[in-house]
Order: C-alpha cells, then sequence, then structure tokens
C-alpha cells in the first residue's frame, strides 16, 4: 500500500463492514487483508479501525456535542464512521497534524459518501477541532 491515504480508505472499509457485521477488527482484517504482505499502512488501517471501535462511544460524544441538530442515527453511516476515525486521530494519533486529519477526512466524505458530506464533515470536525485544541472539553 502506497499512502496513508489508502491505508484510510481501507480502514474505513473495516469500520462499515464491523458495523453490519459486528464481528472485532481483527477477524475482518483478516478475512479482507489477512494474506496482504506486511506493510506499515496496512497496520496504521488496523490501528486506526481499532482504536476508533474502542473509543466509539467516546468519539460518538464529540460529535453529538458539535452535530446539535442532528441524532447520531440520522448521520449518513459513512460520515459518522469518517467522522470518528479523524476524531479518533486527533485524540490518540499525535503524529498526525490535526489538519491533514480534517483534509483526508473531507476527501474521504466527498469520495464515498453523498454530495452535501465533505461540508458537513468539514463543519463537524472543525467545531470539534476547537474544542480539542483548546481543552475546553476533556477527552
Amino acid at each position: 500500500m502506497k499512502s496513508r491515504h489508502a491505508a484510510r480508505e481501507w480502514a474505513v472499509r473495516l469500520l462499515y463492514a464491523r458495523h453490519f457485521s459486528d464481528l472485532p477488527i481483527a477477524t475482518i482484517y483478516a478475512d479482507l487483508l489477512g494474506k496482504a504482505p506486511l506493510d506499515p499502512n496496512l497496520r496504521f488501517a488496523r490501528l486506526l479501525a481499532e482504536r476508533t471501535a474502542e473509543h466509539e462511544v467516546l468519539l460518538d460524544e464529540h460529535i453529538r456535542r458539535k452535530a446539535e441538530k442532528w441524532d447520531l442515527e440520522r448521520i449518513a453511516i459513512l460520515d459518522h464512521i469518517i467522522l470518528r476515525m479523524a476524531i479518533c486521530e486527533f485524540l490518540f494519533f499525535d503524529d498526525i497534524p490535526i489538519k491533514v486529519s480534517i483534509n483526508e477526512a473531507i476527501e474521504l466524505a466527498k469520495k464515498y459518501s453523498t454530495d452535501q458530506s465533505g461540508r458537513f464533515v468539514n463543519g463537524i470536525l472543525d467545531a470539534v477541532c476547537t474544542e480539542v485544541t483548546t481543552k475546553v472539553i476533556p477527552t
């Protein structure tokens, strides 16, 4: 795998499969990528998906506070997954600049979700970014 962008696309696939199967990420990863050559970006994809799944309650709290007019159940599944992943990067991947996480999330939303998803994801992530970087709300 050539890039972290491609790894994020795999993380979206892993989390999407988990959403519908409720299987652990490790099982889904083994089914989809188990025979793939060992690659640092695939390790990143798995780690991102696992951390996102592990902390989804906390990540959803951040989304819920910023998506005031939306019930989480009304947010498109892919948008929800992408938001969780980006916020997970904010909180648990110190080596990734927040702006990179936001830009990657917007690109994923534009590519895989609805026409309005890029703007929606950008708005929520900008608000969460402000909250996280000013430490208004403890993580």
